[in-house]
């Protein structure tokens, strides 16, 4: 799909998830990680760079609630331009987790290969806990069936979906809503 703008993306999309449901999803993720995780400071890794957005409103309402954070981020992709692939480490946290909690922070758990690898990773760091928190979740039968998000958002019907974090070929990240294509 080639670059679009913004107008032209929204001309040719679907409003899924407006952003009043996006802040009461993200206020209830937050109300069960602070539950979860009271009196502890759990290893905050925000999945980049889709779950920028999510995981910045998401850590500040976790500090509304008195939940500190150690922040670090990831980068891993299977997505190069195109859909599947190995998993590609592009930035690796630089915060021992060995003996930690984890919270992975995502923007959306689709098939979850992404996950499930650096989840995978985290354990072989010595985590104690990895825990998911996904802004959304699609519903369809091709995900993996041991990977499973703790605390969600949204789910999203199996369709190609843009903003608040997700993209068209790394565009459309910064719109305040989530979108799909039309049909």
């Amino acid at each position: 799909m080639p670059n679009l703008t913004i107008e032209q993306a929204l001309a040719q999309a679907d409003l899924l998830v407006d952003r009043p449901t996006i802040d009461k999803a993200i206020a209830g993720i937050a109300d069960a990680i602070a539950r979860d995780y009271k009196g502890e400071v759990p290893v905050y890794l925000s999945i980049m760079h889709g779950a920028l957005p999510f995981a910045g409103q998401l850590a500040l309402e976790l500090g509304a609630r008195g939940q500190d954070l150690q922040f670090d981020y990831l980068h891993a992709t299977r997505y190069h331009g195109e859909t599947g692939g190995d998993l590609v480490w592009k930035h690796r946290p630089a915060t021992a987790l060995f003996g930690r909690r984890v919270l992975l922070v995502d923007d959306i758990l689709d098939e979850g290969f992404t996950l499930q690898g650096v989840r995978q990773w985290c354990m072989e760091q010595g985590a104690t806990d990895v825990r998911i928190a996904a802004l959304t979740v699609k519903k369809h039968d091709r995900a993996l069936p041991d990977v499973k998000a703790d605390y969600v958002g949204v789910e999203l019907p199996d369709r190609f979906v843009f903003g608040f974090g997700m993209d068209v070929n790394e565009s459309l990240r910064t719109l305040p809503a989530i979108y799909a294509m039309k049909e």
